[in-house]
């Protein structure tokens, strides 16, 4: 007695049947690479974006920097303008009536005493 269930045709069909995959979508992997990409493209943008801001940041210190620098080597001449021989003689004579000793004058005093 044969049977249609046991027919080796039907058997194959049904085989077939269940040994196939589901059918593929096919923008599925075409919208994950343009998703994928898009991502890439905005995280690229991004540390563009980051780098400019460092790169502003850099220039503005730079010229702060420059500024210091100018201001020290301003400074610095001030001090040596007012630390002279020359502005203190003539601020001992101006302010407190001193003038400079005659160097034929000056006497030195030996304290040691003698051995």
């Amino acid at each position: 007695m044969s049977t249609v269930a046991d027919s080796p045709r039907l058997d194959t069909h049904a085989r077939r049947r269940r040994g196939r995959a589901a059918p593929a979508r096919p923008f599925t992997g075409g919208i994950a690479w343009i998703v994928a990409v898009g991502v890439l493209l905005a995280g690229i943008v991004a540390v563009n974006v980051v780098v400019l801001q460092l790169n502003l940041q850099l220039d503005g210190l730079g010229r702060e920097r420059a500024e210091l620098r100018a201001d020290n080597a301003r400074l610095r001449s001030r001090l040596s303008s007012a630390s002279s021989n020359a502005r203190i003689e003539r601020d001992a004579a101006a302010r407190l009536g001193l003038r400079a000793a005659d160097p034929l004058t000056l006497t030195y005093v030996d304290l040691r005493t003698p051995k």
